[in-house]
């Protein structure tokens, strides 16, 4: 088998996931109650037997570094290893990374230094499940210089994505980026039945859409690199690699959610709650991974729950309702609170009784969510302070506002940052 390095980008600023990434990178935005974005390339990496994996960052990357040093450990001796390489000053770059391939452009040398045969480059904000020995195998069997992840997908999703337009080999010879109009739609449409070939049926999905998810032989990568100054994979490094080189298409036909805005991030974690929920980070031999934490078990005093994740050390006081929602770890929610397809991320820590009566003094609420209040469609960050009798509904139906200091909404989702102090009483 050849010899895999791993490259998962990290850096971004992650600005469509705002307020989320305000105070941290977007691979590390907690997902699912106790994970992060991050342990899910991660996962599939190690699933995949391929444990030598770079994670380049930029921004915001304290709490990024801090997760993956206290969560991959590997034994010192297999030469596993999950490690950080952040941007940086040298002699020859003094700016940030500029793009995706600026990034693994700068990187160069520590997947050349030694021998690779294949650069594997994922994305650290999607939400699926894959084993990439697959993804290896169509490229070694075709022969490939590069292989891209293509998803099936509707007319309706291919206008808002990359799609690519195969050979009858599955060679990628062309590619439209947001295809609008019927003409640009048909030359890019795929046969159904040329994809039933493979296994997989196109069930109304006759468009082949880009995953973001690239293979390269290690030799051409360099050379598409050092060829052009080009700043992204997705818009240029890819359709130059179409152009000069053999490219094919890897089909994947599981789940898969680009967690790229507030919208898809509520709803991936919404879906999780459901009964027939289309992702499970606990499936057979192939969980995804995390940080343990050990935690007490979460103590539900009186409380009604329907199809809802509740995470460990959590405290939920009597009367309370929640309902298709997800609850993070530590969160301390009060008695008689209605939370309903909501995401509470929970806490870092616990507040002692010396801290609650200096709250008391100061007239603040105590960490959590205060008795009483009603929460709906929203998503609450780590640590708040939501007082008693407080309403975040979005009744009003804002479709977008921004309140720097308290709530931020995006597409009718009301966020509370972390941190945020919300007075008894407050409407939102």
């Amino acid at each position: 088998m050849p010899k895999v390095i791993c490259l998962i980008l990290g850096g971004g600023r992650g600005t469509r996931l705002y307020p989320l990434t305000k105070s941290r990178s977007k691979p590390a935005v907690p997902i699912g109650g106790k994970y992060r974005l991050i342990d899910i390339p991660i996962s599939n990496c190690i699933h995949s037997g391929l444990s030598r994996i770079f994670v380049l960052t930029q921004f915001n990357s304290v709490s990024l570094h801090r997760h993956i040093a206290n969560t991959y450990k590997f034994d010192p001796f297999g030469g596993s290893f999950v490690e950080i390489l952040a941007a940086q000053q040298t002699m020859q770059h003094e700016g940030w990374y500029q793009g995706t391939a600026d990034a693994v452009r700068r990187n160069i040398p520590y997947f050349t230094d030694t021998h690779y045969d294949l650069v594997l480059i994922l994305s650290g904000d999607q939400l699926y499940r894959m084993d990439f020995q697959d993804m290896i195998r169509t490229h070694v069997e075709s022969k490939a210089e590069a292989t891209i992840a293509a998803l099936p997908v509707p007319e309706q999703e291919a206008r808002s994505c990359g799609i690519m337009q195969l050979d009858a080999t599955g060679r990628v010879i062309d590619f439209e980026e947001k295809p609008k109009t019927t003409a640009a739609l048909e030359r890019v449409r795929t046969d159904p039945n040329w994809m039933a070939k493979l296994g997989i049926e196109a069930a109304g999905r006759p468009y082949l859409a880009s995953m973001g998810i690239y293979l390269f032989n290690r030799s051409t990568l360099v050379e598409l690199l050092a060829s052009s100054e080009a700043t992204d994979f997705g818009k240029e490094i890819f359709p130059q690699a179409i152009a000069d080189h053999r490219v094919q298409a890897h089909l994947f036909d599981g789940y898969w959610e680009d967690i790229g805005t507030v919208a898809a991030f509520h709803k991936a974690n919404i879906d999780l709650t459901r009964p027939d929920a289309p992702f499970d980070f606990i499936y057979g031999n192939h969980p995804i991974f995390t940080r343990p934490r050990y935690l007490p078990c979460s103590r539900l005093a009186g409380v009604t729950v329907r199809d809802s994740l509740i995470s460990d050390g959590c405290h939920i006081g009597k009367g309370s309702v929640i309902e298709n929602s997800v609850i993070g770890v530590r969160a301390q929610i009060a008695e008689n609170v209605t939370i309903r397809n909501s995401y509470i991320m929970g806490s870092d820590g616990y507040e002692t009784e010396k801290q609650v009566a200096a709250n008391l003094r100061a007239n603040r609420p105590n960490l959590g969510i205060g008795a009483g209040s009603h929460i709906e469609n929203a998503i609450i960050d780590k640590n708040p302070r939501i007082g008693k009798n407080v309403k975040i509904l979005n009744e009003a139906g804002v479709l977008d506002s921004e309140d720097a200091a308290h709530f931020v909404i995006h597409d009718k989702i009301v966020v509370i940052p972390k941190f945020t102090i919300i007075p008894d009483g407050s409407v939102i």
